[in-house]
């Protein structure tokens, strides 16, 4: 995984579970969106996928609608 400054990692990130700031692992993943086999190669799409460090949660949000 590519390491990056982490600047102001004390802010952290909200999360709806522990309902507070709280830090996150943070990563991109490429995932096919296409069910049928011929295209899925071509219809990958960028998600963050973020997991709370304190309570475990995960969530993930498509990059293309933020």
């Amino acid at each position: 995984m590519i390491q990056t400054d982490r600047g102001a990692e004390n802010d952290g990130e909200w999360c709806e579970s522990c309902a507070v700031q709280t830090s996150h692992d943070v990563s991109i993943e490429l995932r096919a969106e296409s069910e049928k086999d011929k295209n899925a190669k071509f219809s990958r799409e960028p998600y963050r996928i973020t997991r709370c460090q304190m309570c475990g949660e995960t969530t993930s949000q498509r990059m293309n609608n933020v």
